[in-house]
């Protein structure tokens, strides 16, 4: 038996109607939503500055309390405490994904091993508010922290003394929700498949005008097992992901993306040509032109396709992230595509295509599974990947479209190659997440011009004889090389 070294919870998010409530009721908690959105915006004001960085959500509501009182929009107190709260945590996890960003920018502006304590020590001052004496630090947080505005005003946060639950039949539940009375409390019908409790969220849903329900799910805990398989895989278009054992997992991305992308594009073709007759009639028959408005233009039936579009390809998304870990607790090497790629021109249809690449969706559904299944994901530095030959962990070789063909004519799968080249980069010590992608290539160059010089030749070499891209010839790290083999003794 493999040793036990802990246990994690399998939470989701679980989204339920409203199927029924009186309309007092629905104008109070309209009322309500709309008195919070004021708090929630002054509290983005407040909070999502500099000054409070690092601020624990538990101290934030008597902060706001200094210059908003609930009883000066007649909300309960409880009421402003929880949304408060909900706020203070959304800026703490923005404040976090700003310093993970600011530290990619330190691990490239302070590179090697040389730096490594300089590079501690910034990031340890990042923390707290003692990054304002350092003006490096002072300045990539001022450039890269996006002040939080909010406009949000179609929520309630209740905690679980703000509501009571009761089951009425086997998929209908009572909810007695705290109103702006004291002792009064709102009731509503929901359709839910299981009881509501902890935390939960009332938003009124703007797209499907309907009142919704979102509440955390705790489906147990999963054994996390001490010795964890490793693999990789490749992120792609054509199938969701490829491991580095030749399985394929969500083969139908590709074909549902494309028709999607290829769809929306014949629409707003025809849609263009409909509002320049529409601009036209406007002034000659103002009649048509209202009537082309109204029934031709409006987008009702192409919001519900695009969010069924949506919907099916993050299933097949979320199928192929439960299909990768099948019940398996897992070490998964995946690729740091947050970036995104610059001075790469691309055709129109191309950059339409990748537009709808859903890789965020991608992300998130493997830390969902992975949160499942006791398993961890970590990110490697995506540079040529895909362009390396695994079998020798050099760039001699040449991808073109789904195949990858070695220096010595075998031709291997290149997704499968890629899901190999990122396992390996992921116990690779040489090359970091945050590395650049011009450091990469020098490693990369110098691990080839170690290989080439086994079997008696050169990086020129090499590019005569197809078996190196040419454009690596440009770079200082091949000039660099090229130099020291012409004038090292054979």
């Amino acid at each position: 038996m493999p040793k036990q070294v802990g246990a994690a919870k399998k939470i989701s998010t679980q989204v339920v109607p409203v199927v029924g409530m009186t309309k007092s009721v629905e104008t109070e908690l309209l009322q309500v939503m709309k008195k919070l959105g004021i708090v929630r915006s002054e509290s983005y004001n407040k909070l999502g500055s500099i000054s409070h960085w690092g601020l624990d959500w538990k101290k934030s509501y008597p902060e706001v309390r200094t210059f908003r009182k609930p009883e000066s929009l007649g909300l309960p107190s409880k009421l402003m405490e929880w949304t408060v709260s909900d706020v203070a945590k959304a800026i703490t996890a923005q404040q976090a994904a700003c310093t993970d960003a600011i530290t990619k920018k330190l691990y490239k502006r302070f590179p090697g091993k040389k730096n490594q304590r300089a590079r501690k020590e910034l990031c340890k001052q990042l923390k707290t508010l003692a990054f304002l004496d350092n003006p490096l630090l002072h300045r990539l947080v001022r450039k890269e922290f996006q002040r939080g505005r909010s406009w949000v005003n179609n929520q309630i946060v209740y905690q679980q003394g703000g509501y009571s639950c009761k089951r009425l039949s086997r998929h209908t539940y009572q909810l007695e929700l705290a109103g702006l009375k004291r002792g009064k409390r709102n009731r509503i019908i929901v359709k839910s498949n299981r009881k509501i409790k902890g935390q939960i969220r009332l938003i009124y849903n703007n797209l499907l005008q309907r009142f919704e329900i979102h509440f955390l799910v705790d489906h147990g805990k999963v054994e996390i097992s001490y010795e964890r398989r490793a693999i990789g895989i490749d992120k792609g278009y054509t199938e969701a992901f490829y491991d580095s054992e030749g399985q394929a997992h969500g083969q139908n991305l590709g074909k549902l993306a494309t028709k999607k992308s290829n769809r929306i594009c014949t629409k707003n073709r025809n849609r263009g040509k409909l509002w320049a007759i529409h601009r036209k009639l406007e002034k000659t028959d103002p009649v048509k032109s209202a009537r082309i408005l109204k029934n031709n233009l409006s987008r009702k039936t192409e919001n519900r396709r695009y969010r069924k579009n949506q919907s099916e390809i993050t299933a097949i998304i979320g199928a192929a992230s439960k299909s990768l870990f099948d019940g398996e607790s897992l070490l998964v090497f995946s690729e740091d595509l947050t970036q995104p790629i610059k001075n790469k021109r691309q055709s129109k249809a191309m950059s339409r295509k990748l537009n709808s690449w859903m890789k965020g969706e991608m992300r998130d559904s493997l830390e969902k599974w992975a949160n499942w299944t006791g398993s961890v994901v970590k990110e490697v530095q995506p540079s040529y990947t895909s362009q390396i030959d695994s079998v020798t962990g050099t760039l001699l070789g040449k991808r073109s479209g789904d195949s990858f063909t070695r220096f010595d004519g075998v031709v291997l799968q290149a997704d499968h190659n890629a899901a190999k080249n990122i396992l390996a980069r992921g116990i690779d010590f040489e090359i970091t997440r945050y590395m650049n992608k011009t450091e990469v290539q020098a490693v990369l160059l110098r691990r080839t011009a170690r290989f080439l010089r086994g079997m008696g030749l050169s990086l020129a070499d090499a590019v005569e004889l197809g078996w190196l891209d040419c454009k690596h010839t440009k770079t200082r790290a091949f000039k660099e090389l090229l130099a020291g083999m012409q004038g090292a003794p054979r």
